[in-house]
């Protein structure tokens, strides 16, 4: 008899479950592969946007690359398409410059000497400096991310080239090299941000050389990286603070909450709204093609598509992720 009840009850729960569709699919284990395979396919021909044309070595990139990876926090790695071609990480490597600063300085150096707020204008605006008190803004636009290399350890050019390519180098768990050409492309044509950096110091949120500072940032956009280096690198933020797959500490918990915080705020520039509405996972974008998303606690995603829309986020890396985060039900809201 006992046994009996047993098996009825287990009957009821089973059939429970199969009609109640949230339980069916929370019993699920999700198939990473073939959602990374479907987002894949279901964008790959859809292609719109344009490259960036204002760094003219961008504009040479072959728009049609597509790649797609993803690393979950026990070091597993997904990947689906172009993951291999390398291209320049731009703006994405805000977040991990940020990352250092905040792990040297500590997270209110950061809050006092840059600030955190989203500006609702352009990456490389100078009106926001100029509407804004805080005049930097937040460490994810232009402004804010030289100052935050100008706070950096390092008495000199080379010293802080070496302390920022290293911290890159142990997230990528790789030694990370510079596209020349994009280095010396952006060289060229970067009166725009020594402007910035200039009227920054003029407000004393400026803090070091302007030329120093400047050459150290431009050589971090330049940075050569993959759609699988990024992946791995975010897993980082992901897996609170620990390399997924070096199993190296490079974050306390407590900043890597802060960096979640500024990429949901400001990881889109003026879109980073409308991302955190429909997609809900902190983000960074750059002008190379590559977004970068974490799930904290379950994964990093990194998609690369060179063609952008008018804020400068690559448009099918915004489909692509914003597809994958549905279907694994991600969203961190």
């Amino acid at each position: 008899m006992k046994f009996n009840h047993y098996v009825i009850i287990c009957l009821q729960v089973c059939v429970l479950v199969c009609a109640n569709p949230v339980w069916a699919k929370a019993s699920q284990q999700p198939d990473i592969q073939a959602v990374l395979d479907e987002a894949y396919l279901k964008f790959k021909s859809q292609n719109p946007g344009k490259n960036a044309d204002y760094i003219p070595a961008l504009a040479e990139v072959d728009s049609r690359f597509f790649g797609i990876a993803l690393v979950t926090t026990d070091g597993k790695v997904y990947t689906k398409g172009d993951v291999s071609q390398e291209f320049s990480i731009q703006s994405i490597s805000k977040v991990f410059t940020l990352s250092l600063a905040m792990e040297q300085k500590g997270p209110q150096n950061i809050l006092d000497k840059i600030g955190v707020n989203a500006t609702g204008l352009a990456f490389n605006s100078v009106t926001a400096i100029e509407l804004n008190e805080d005049r930097s803004i937040n460490p994810l636009v232009n402004a804010g991310a030289m100052a935050a290399v100008s706070l950096l350890d390092g008495k000199d050019q080379k010293a802080k080239w070496s302390s920022l390519s290293s911290w890159y180098n142990q997230f990528a768990n790789r030694n990370l090299g510079v596209l020349d050409n994009v280095y010396q492309s952006e060289s060229k044509n970067n009166g725009h941000n020594r402007a910035i950096a200039e009227l920054l110091t003029s407000y004393n949120r400026f803090y070091g050389d302007v030329d120093l500072n400047l050459a150290v940032y431009t050589r971090q956009c330049s940075v050569g990286v993959t759609a699988k280096d990024l992946a791995v690198m975010a897993s980082v933020f992901a897996n609170n603070g620990t390399h997924p797959i070096s199993k190296q500490r490079l974050m306390t918990s407590d900043n890597v909450k802060h960096v979640l915080a500024v990429m949901t705020t400001a990881g889109l520039y003026e879109n980073s709204g409308e991302w955190a509405y429909q997609v809900g996972l902190p983000a960074k974008s750059g002008v190379g093609g590559g977004i970068i998303a974490v799930s904290p606690d379950r994964f990093s995603v990194a998609v690369f598509s060179p063609r952008l829309d008018e804020a400068g986020n690559s448009i099918r890396a915004q489909q692509a992720i914003g597809y994958i985060a549905e279907e694994l039900n991600a969203n961190i809201f």
